[in-house]
């Protein structure tokens, strides 16, 4: 079952590079006390996450931010040194976009999105989502149906439900 709204964000551990390598997030303790958007997608550079999903957050990230959010968040089935290279080259966080790793899929089951697709070799990858949380828990739930579709979980989407 996967998650919805009026349900708690759960507890797992991400990761990102930092200055000397990867090193852990602690993902509760990030979503503790703040509002925040997470959204989730299959892959780094895949085609419809790299060419609408992670840009439309990009867009709205100023809005987010005079809408009281604190912080926007993409998470995806990747390594951390993938997802350094592609916000590199996206330049999502000088756009305002915190990429997280979830290399073991850790967070993306505990929420209930996985799913495996394997002549793609995606194995328990994120389904397409965004969700705003206030204190951990989930005040909007927008979950894509349909394989390789930004819409309900774009980011202009989103904001205009904030």
């Amino acid at each position: 079952m996967s998650i919805s709204v009026g349900d708690s964000l759960p507890g797992a551990t991400l990761s990102t590079m930092g200055a000397d390598g990867p090193e852990t997030v602690d993902f509760g303790a990030m979503t503790k006390g703040r509002k925040v958007v997470l959204f989730g997608l299959p892959g780094a550079f895949t085609g419809t996450c790299d060419a609408a999903h992670l840009p439309s957050f990009m867009r709205t990230a100023d809005a987010f931010k005079e809408k009281g959010v604190e912080e926007i968040i993409c998470v995806s089935v990747n390594d951390p040194f993938v997802m350094k290279r592609w916000d590199e080259s996206a330049g999502a966080s000088e756009a305002g976009i915190t990429m997280l790793a979830d290399p073991q899929s850790e967070l993306t089951k505990a929420l209930g999105l996985n799913f495996t697709v394997e002549p793609l070799g995606f194995y328990d990858r994120c389904q397409r989502f965004a969700l705003l949380a206030e204190d951990g828990d989930v005040k909007v739930m927008n979950l894509e149906e349909q394989a390789g579709v930004c819409g309900i979980s774009s980011g202009e989407e989103l904001l205009e439900q904030v």
